[in-house]
């Protein structure tokens, strides 16, 4: 009987500890459908278009059981500049669509560009906008975005005196967000897009070369010169809203800083919190640079993950490339044990392995459990910051999830 007895104890003892294990996420990536052509990949599962310069683009599954793509876009040709600064003064938001979650997607009509190209040169969006993060809530969709607006040449002995303007417009993003109702609405331009930005920094702290520099003494916050590429998720034990972004910091050098706003709404207001996510801390106590967050909630698992770009390899714990870390609250993070998401490559069907120059912008489709289906990122297989044969592209990534 007491041998019984143990045996019972012991397994009521393993499928506790079973149920109670920390549950990790692990994903691989799939062979895409593409072949090299000069320096850009095309095939199915990838978007290009010669005209323009192609970049990072957002999914979601319709009511239609398409799926609608919204990614950066603006012209190239010797008559643009070169991608590093094209981006800052052109980007557009266009629309494309599919059958499939994992290639042939179409382009359909660009649906968002600055103001100042309808006559609103004011506006706080009114030189551009960039890097579409597309979600739906409450059976309406909702495109965040960041935009800015070249504020002019600044007072004759000021700190931003020598700033061009590529770089006045680049310290002026702000995040907005536009409200439509259905894919053909935003086609035909009937959504609500918003005179003020969703969320704008409360610190502009850099020790030169800045456009409306705050007090000297100012301590900078997590929204520090600039928000942006926004991610947004709703928390469930709440029913919140929480908008990620990135802000820049300068001590000496240049990082991605990352905080969280709150709101009630899916269009705010948000409320700014002080808090540093994502904040892997370098060996000096700095925090790692990264950008591009794209964060979501894992129903099964009862935990947030986000998928972010790291610069150094410090919060992969390697190379550069795809991290991720993940959360129980949403705001405070931890690094898992495994932490990396994704090599810089891209793995075709006929078996090659490209190493790629940039893979950035991950956004992804997620399934009802919680787990990762495709990974869209924008793609470069040359360095192309002096670029303006528009040779970026989009990759669909189909993903398997452990």
């Amino acid at each position: 009987m007491r041998i019984v007895l143990l045996k019972l104890f012991l397994v009521l003892l393993f499928v506790g500890c079973a149920k109670h294990q920390d549950k990790r996420l692990k994903v691989t990536a799939l062979p895409v459908d593409g072949k090299v052509d000069g320096h850009i990949i095309t095939g199915s599962s990838v978007l290009n278009d010669p005209k323009r310069f192609v970049w990072g683009g957002s999914v979601v599954k319709g009511n239609d059981n398409k799926y609608h793509m919204l990614y950066s876009t603006w012209e190239c040709g010797d008559s643009v500049p070169a991608f590093t600064n094209s981006w800052v003064l052109h980007s557009k938001i266009a629309y494309a669509v599919s059958d499939y979650p994992d290639r042939d997607f179409k382009f359909q009509k660009i649906v968002l560009q600055g103001r100042a190209l309808e006559g609103d040169s004011t506006a706080w969006d009114a030189q551009m906008v960039h890097n579409p993060h597309l979600k739906k809530f409450n059976d309406k969709y909702y495109l965040y975005y960041g935009g800015g607006k070249d504020p002019g040449i600044q007072p004759a002995g000021s700190k931003g005196e020598q700033v061009n303007k590529r770089n006045r417009v680049q310290q002026s993003q702000c995040i907005g967000v536009i409200e439509f109702n259905s894919f053909e609405d935003l086609m035909n331009g009937n959504f609500k897009r918003f005179d003020a930005p969703l969320l704008k920094p409360r610190t502009r702290v850099k020790p030169d070369h800045i456009v409306n520099p705050s007090p000297e003494g100012t301590e900078p916050k997590p929204d520090n010169i600039i928000v942006v590429n926004p991610s947004v998720v709703q928390r469930p034990s709440d029913g919140k809203y929480l908008l990620y972004f990135k802000g820049n910091f300068y001590n000496p050098g240049w990082r991605g800083v990352h905080g969280v706003a709150i709101s009630d709404s899916p269009t705010g207001p948000f409320e700014t919190t002080d808090n540093f996510v994502f904040d892997v801390r370098n060996d000096d106590g700095t925090i790692a640079s990264g950008e591009d967050p794209y964060v979501w909630y894992h129903n099964t698992n009862k935990k947030f993950y986000c998928v972010l770009k790291d610069f150094t390899g410090k919060i992969t714990t390697g190379k550069p490339g795809l991290a991720i870390v993940e959360s129980i609250d949403g705001i405070t993070w931890t690094k898992p044990e495994q932490s990396f998401f994704m090599k810089k490559e891209v793995v075709l069907k006929s078996g090659d392995t490209l190493h790629v120059n940039r893979l950035e912008r991950p956004q992804l489709l997620i399934d009802d459990a919680g787990n990762p289906e495709v990974l869209y990122a924008a793609c470069a297989l040359i360095n192309i910051g002096q670029n303006k044969k528009g040779e970026s592209f989009n990759v669909q990534i189909p993903l398997k999830t452990h």
